[in-house]
């Protein structure tokens, strides 16, 4: 937390320190509002003492026995995003482009838009591929989610047949209730349980995310690791806790005017952590009138675009920066005989030691501009690191929200929308409703 020396006092962290550590003994003994949604606590530690690795490799095996070359991962906010972040982490940024041979299908999403073109392109590459499809949702009837299920789903009845079908559909649903469980037992699809006490921001580490993180070649079983050693980590009632001191530091530098938070990356390969942080951080905390405003950044990019405004806009932004301290490939600058473009004082370093000078620089820069700074670093951008990210992350905002006086684990604001669109769209129940909206936009 050097970054923030020069915006707080000792005095004022110890005492956020002693918030933090109270409210993770709210969320330790769940005491807490929201308490009825705390089963991701110890998710890494109950999943590998289980059998749901090896049902997911069951999965994975007999796609791969049966050609499948593209997975349809269908769903909307925590349905997709941990996938998706892992999946953008974990693969080659050029693999689809290589001609080498895939081990893995290749992981599209689907049902976190309605954008037309975006289904037709989908349905596009779909027809010249070996699907299979993983439809997450706990009631079935999302309108998004629900919608691509609708076309995806009678595709491929009508390209395989429906006993077939049946085969290359996986539902990730509720236990015992709603229409995508009913579908399910219907038509016998291989069906995983979202568990009533998780969330779905809060969901990673359940089938939501382990079985696309599966299907696309990737250790899950290492990343369920790297989550314990933080779920020990994070657990402890201790001033060490990194959980504790994120969440603490925010919520001071909160109280001092810094109402947005940047969560930086100099690795393009975590865009979808920035995702998946805003997701998880804006709908936890986003309430009550409260809470700290969640953006990202990939840099050295962004700052081409977004940094003239961090470092001279409003005095309203705190950063904090994902580290990868280790790359996995090497490159090296080298000279070059003309140096028209002045860089041969670069020959011979690292491209990845210009990232990290980058880096620091930038920090340094930003700090000098009134932009108080925190770090959270991974050795390596790898399964077990991954897996310690997310459950840090989800750790520290239980922490957080509770700090600032809300609760963490509902979000009754993303209804509003919903209302206006069922309206529009003249569902059936909403007729009332339609007619109070076509009178407001005659207005």
């Amino acid at each position: 937390m050097g970054g923030c020396n020069s915006f707080v006092k000792d005095a004022e962290y110890k005492e956020y320190v002693g918030k933090a550590l109270s409210a993770l003994s709210v969320l330790e003994n769940e005491t807490g509002a929201g308490n009825d949604f705390l089963g991701w606590k110890h998710l890494p530690s109950l999943t590998l003492a289980s059998r749901l690795v090896d049902s997911c490799e069951a999965i994975r095996k007999d796609w791969l026995t049966k050609g499948v070359d593209l997975v349809v991962v269908i769903g909307i906010g925590g349905s997709y995003l941990g996938a998706k972040c892992a999946v953008e982490a974990l693969s080659h940024t050029f693999g689809r482009s290589l001609s080498a041979k895939k081990v893995a299908p290749e992981i599209v999403f689907a049902g976190n838009n309605l954008s037309e073109d975006y289904l037709c392109e989908m349905m596009d590459l779909a027809r010249e591929r070996n699907v299979a499809c993983v439809v997450i949702s706990k009631s079935g009837t999302t309108t998004e989610p629900a919608v691509a299920f609708r076309i995806v789903k009678q595709y491929i009845e009508q390209r395989y047949g429906r006993e077939e079908a049946a085969q290359r559909i996986v539902a990730v649903t509720d236990a015992k209730r709603g229409a995508l469980k009913s579908l399910s037992d219907q038509e016998g699809y291989r069906s995983f349980v979202i568990e009533d006490n998780v969330g779905g921001r809060f969901s990673v580490l359940t089938p939501v995310g382990l079985l696309p993180i599966m299907l696309a070649g990737y250790d899950v079983k290492a990343m369920l690791k790297g989550a314990l050693e933080m779920e020990q980590a994070c657990g402890r009632p201790a001033e060490n806790n990194p959980a504790v001191q994120y969440a603490a530091m925010r919520n001071l530098l909160y109280n001092k005017g810094k109402k947005v938070e940047i969560l930086v990356s100099f690795q393009p390969k975590l865009q979808y952590l920035g995702e998946w942080w805003k997701q998880l951080y804006g709908e936890s905390e986003g309430k009550d009138g409260k809470g700290i405003f969640p953006a990202s950044v990939i840099c050295t990019t962004d700052l081409h675009s977004m940094g003239q405004y961090i470092q001279d806009g409003e005095r309203i932004l705190m950063e904090t920066t994902v580290t990868v301290n280790n790359s996995e490939r090497s490159l090296v600058i080298e000279s070059d005989s003309q140096n028209l473009d002045g860089l041969n004082f670069l020959a011979g370093k690292h491209v990845e030691e210009c990232n990290r000078m980058a880096q620091l620089g930038t920090q340094l820069a930003h700090i000098d501009g009134g932009v108080p700074q925190m770090n959270v670093s991974v050795d390596k951008l790898d399964e077990f690191n991954l897996g310690g990210l997310f459950y840090f992350f989800e750790k520290a905002c239980g922490i957080s929200a509770y700090i600032l006086g809300v609760n963490p684990f509902n979000q009754p604001g993303v209804e509003a929308y919903k209302k206006n669109m069922f309206a529009l769209l003249e569902k059936p129940g909403y007729e009332e409703q339609t007619r109070a909206i076509q009178e407001r936009l005659k207005k």
